[in-house]
């Protein structure tokens, strides 16, 4: 007996070290699904994330309720897009008293409406915007700075995990890294002539400026405007004209003015396209990068010539 207890006071002085170091996870809030993908990637078991748009919801039209500022209040850090996305968030973290708001696209070089569609075509409905393109993460090397800005974030508040959080962000770093080469190299297997893609909503200039297509969105860069019946009847012109080789629905529209489009232009659906959310539905889709992937091999398959598919 005295030897079993011997042993259990033992275990007992061995565990309690372990038991007296752990500490819960630091609860942070981040304002859309795409964001808290990349706060969890880089803060792992150290964090917990609560995320105010969650995947497939639309966060151009979220109206902030005054339980979301309950959310957030006893958040050490928000995290917030920026760039004129995510306003919302911006006012919800002041009202709920929050000291510690990141904006993670700091740092960003922001493309202007015009400029994320370079190639010429500026008769685009819906382009005619002028302000800051918001969805700077369709871009993985922008994503690079998301990351640098998430981990400065975290160690600043955490400094007992900053090691952690280095490690995390250079392995997902070289993740981006590579995932920046396979969309590069699936492109540049497109011919020229199929590289014109038409979208609900205009959030791929980033895409497009870094990978050498030309979106066309028959609404701006936010879900809720609305397309004049002049505007969709030039698009549909323009597509029949340009023989536009597919068109693409996104999680988070409505697919009612694609539909249309595509039936009286005779450009084939080629598929869904994940713009502003990750997918609960579609589990390929649930991460940052399984997202992009997803986009890439729904791009390449309806754009690649037939007969090569």
């Amino acid at each position: 007996m005295k030897h079993l207890l011997r042993v259990l006071a033992l275990l007992a002085s061995l565990l309690a070290p372990s038991f007296a170091s752990a500490t819960p996870p630091m609860p942070v809030a981040a304002s859309f699904s795409i964001l808290a993908d990349l706060v969890h990637q880089i803060g792992g078991e150290r964090v917990s994330v609560t995320t105010l748009v969650g995947p497939d919801e639309d966060a151009h039209a979220f109206q902030a309720r005054p339980s979301d500022a309950r959310r957030v209040k006893d958040a050490r850090l928000v995290f917030a897009n920026g760039l004129g996305f995510d306003n919302w968030m911006e006012r919800l973290a002041r009202a709920a008293g929050v000291q510690q708001l990141v904006i993670a696209s700091t740092g960003i070089a922001a493309l202007h409406g015009e400029d994320a569609h370079d190639d010429g075509h500026d008769d685009h409905a819906g382009h005619a915007h002028g302000a800051n393109d918001p969805h700077a993460w369709q871009d993985p090397r922008n994503v690079l700075i998301y990351v640098d800005n998430i981990r400065a974030a975290l160690s600043a508040a955490d400094p007992a995990g900053s090691d952690y959080y280095d490690r995390k962000a250079d392995t997902y770093k070289a993740a981006l890294r590579d995932l920046d080469a396979r969309i590069r190299g699936a492109v540049l297997k497109l011919p020229a002539d199929r590289r014109r893609i038409v979208t609900s909503h205009d959030a791929f200039g980033y895409f497009a400026h870094a990978y050498g297509l030309d979106f066309i969105a028959p609404v701006g860069l936010g879900n809720e405007a609305d397309p004049s019946a002049a505007g969709v009847a030039a698009l549909i012109r323009q597509i029949r004209e340009t023989r536009v080789p597919a068109v693409f629905l996104e999680n988070v529209t409505d697919p009612r003015l694609l539909e249309r489009i595509r039936r009286e232009t005779g450009a084939k659906v080629g598929g869904v396209l994940y713009s502003d959310a990750l997918s609960k539905r579609d589990p390929a889709a649930s991460t940052y990068i399984g997202m992009m992937d997803r986009n890439l091999a729904t791009l390449t398959a309806a754009l690649a010539p037939t007969g090569t598919q």
